[in-house]
């Protein structure tokens, strides 16, 4: 994700995520049985938009349009609130099994859009996140429990329930962990897609070929919502698994026309908003505050990565950060990296999710120990074609956004590689 010096968007900030009144009814809301949505409950800014056309073409030209739909008539028939954890469980693991298999060519495309597209999944799990918000169950269910099952929607639409480094699967196999992000700044172009959600669906489950034997992928998606990092979602999702790999790399969009791999990463939040149109500006709010570390570094090798020919996209080495240098009261740019005792106002990512989850997991690596390459990666922007680049006149795709995607997805696929070997 972009640095907020990058942005151009202005975004009015709110201090929550759930608006007060209700939008009309998407198609999927629509169809829930009599008595059993409440139109009334309020929906989030995301899930807001899925009703505008862009969201809708997206999940019609996929067949991903009834997703919502069947998910909710499958809720609505839970008896119970263990029943009703069932169907979440199922049907967000379903979702993600779908995706991938869609973007990996197994069976049906289920309309014309590209099987590569990454987009389908976000505006399908936004449908099933709209029906349980606004689900009114037939049995006592608390805001504790409606909030639990929410998240574990979350959790198994995104593949946190399903990465698994299979046992004894060939001598030599080494393991990577690889994340990738929804597609963001919806409110400057809601067309957008995310290069790096598109690569995570492409890789998980796969198994790349090195100098230095096979590497299975295992990937997994993260939402672009404050909220959810301060709650821990990354670590929960990560630190069961990063003493089992030996490689990680968080991914995802950032600047126009290159690859950077993000020596630095700072404790820092800025001032732009999520997708949710949520600011929360700060320390990056992590357990155990008081031995928290300015700065965070990768463990990629990144000089090798950056000089190696993975594509048609220049790779950077990126040093610079944003920093209040020790003694001093005003943030300055330095360029190759931190100065002893400064804090953090940007890392090489900026100071918006992708530099927080590169904190996150970094840190997460040094607290359990664990000596393993791992960092962040910044892909290009995603564009659209010259002539289809106005989002109010402009078609969901085009071949240039194709071809871009295309290139962006198999040099990530090259770049880990290249990682992997050294």
């Amino acid at each position: 994700m972009r640095s907020v010096r990058a942005r151009l968007v202005a975004v009015v900030v709110v201090s929550t995520g759930v608006v007060s009144t209700a939008l009309p009814m998407t198609p999927a809301l629509a169809a829930q049985p009599a008595g059993c949505s409440d139109p009334s409950a309020p929906l989030t800014v995301e899930e807001q938009r899925l009703p505008e056309r862009v969201p809708q073409q997206i999940l019609h030209r996929s067949g991903f349009d009834s997703v919502a739909s069947d998910f909710t008539r499958a809720l609505c028939a839970a008896g119970s609130y263990g029943q009703a954890q069932e169907v979440v469980a199922r049907w967000g693991h379903r979702l993600w099994q779908r995706a991938v298999a869609r973007v990996q060519g197994r069976g049906p495309a289920g309309g014309d859009l590209s099987r590569a597209d990454d987009r389908p999944l976000y505006w399908a799990r936004l449908g099933m996140t709209a029906a349980l918000r606004q689900w009114r169950p037939g049995f006592d269910l608390s805001g504790a429990q409606r909030s639990a099952l929410r998240e574990r929607l979350e959790r198994s639409s995104r593949g946190h329930d399903a990465i698994d480094f299979p046992v004894g699967e060939g001598k030599g196999l080494k393991r990577m962990l690889v994340t990738g992000f929804d597609p963001f700044t919806l409110d400057e172009d809601i067309r957008i897609s995310n290069p790096s959600g598109a690569s995570a669906l492409a890789l998980d489950g796969t198994v790349i070929r090195t100098k230095k034997g096979p590497v299975r992928i295992e990937t997994a998606l993260f939402p672009v919502r404050w909220a959810d990092f301060t709650d821990g979602m990354v670590e929960r999702a990560m630190r069961p698994h990063l003493p089992q790999v030996n490689l990680f790399a968080t991914i995802s969009q950032g600047r126009p026309g290159r690859f950077d791999v993000e020596r630095y990463n700072g404790a820092w939040r800025g001032t732009f908003p999520d997708n949710n149109n949520i600011s929360a500006t700060g320390t990056v709010p992590v357990s155990d505050t008081g031995t928290q570390p300015q700065w965070t570094t990768t463990t990629l090798p990144f000089k090798d990565i950056a000089s190696a020919p993975t594509g048609r996209f220049p790779v950077q080495d990126n040093t610079a950060v944003v920093e209040i240098p020790a003694g001093a009261s005003e943030p300055v740019k330095q360029p190759d990296g931190p100065t002893e005792g400064s804090i953090a106002r940007e890392g090489g990512g900026g100071d918006y999710l992708s530099n927080e989850i590169a904190y996150r997991a970094t840190l997460l690596r040094d607290r359990l120990g664990l000596d393993i390459p791992g960092g962040h990666v910044h892909t290009p922007v995603l564009e659209f074609g010259p002539d289809n680049a106005d989002p109010a006149t402009g078609t969901i795709t085009d071949p240039e956004f194709l071809k871009n995607r295309r290139t962006i997805v198999s040099q990530v696929r090259s770049l880990l590689r290249v990682a992997a070997e050294h």
